[in-house]
């Protein structure tokens, strides 16, 4: 899959800018494969539907790692994210503030919650 050929730089440029707002540090690991992952949603949000058999095995031979390292690696950025980032753009991309009552977002509601936000804003849809 090519998936990074068909968004535009300013398209990445967003993601990066709103995972930086929702307190993923860039040097994680999961930063990069969860903007990967992003980025690939946002092309076709039929991935989504299909984390575990088609997203991260896809992410797992571009990185030249496993689907198990991918999903914990994700797993931990969102869980990092979930401790430090901005209350505000939480209830924008998913209708409740971190640290309330509800759980932290799935992997998969993340990315899905992200990519549909990025798709609005930049008319895709």
């Amino acid at each position: 899959m090519n998936s990074c050929m068909l968004v535009k730089p300013e398209v990445e440029q967003r993601i990066s800018g709103l995972m930086l707002e929702l307190g993923i540090p860039a040097h994680l690991k999961g930063y990069q494969y969860l903007r990967a992952a992003i980025v690939m949603c946002v092309e076709d949000m039929e991935l989504i539907g299909s984390v575990t058999k088609l997203l991260y095995p896809d992410l797992a031979k571009r990185y030249m790692t496993t689907d198990q390292k991918i999903e914990r690696a994700i797993r931990n950025a969102i869980e990092v994210s979930w401790e430090r980032g901005n209350g505000d753009i939480f209830e924008r991309l998913f209708g409740y503030r971190n640290g309330t009552e509800h759980s932290r977002p799935t992997n998969s509601e993340y990315i899905a919650s992200v990519a549909d936000y990025v798709r609005l804003e930049q008319g895709f849809i």
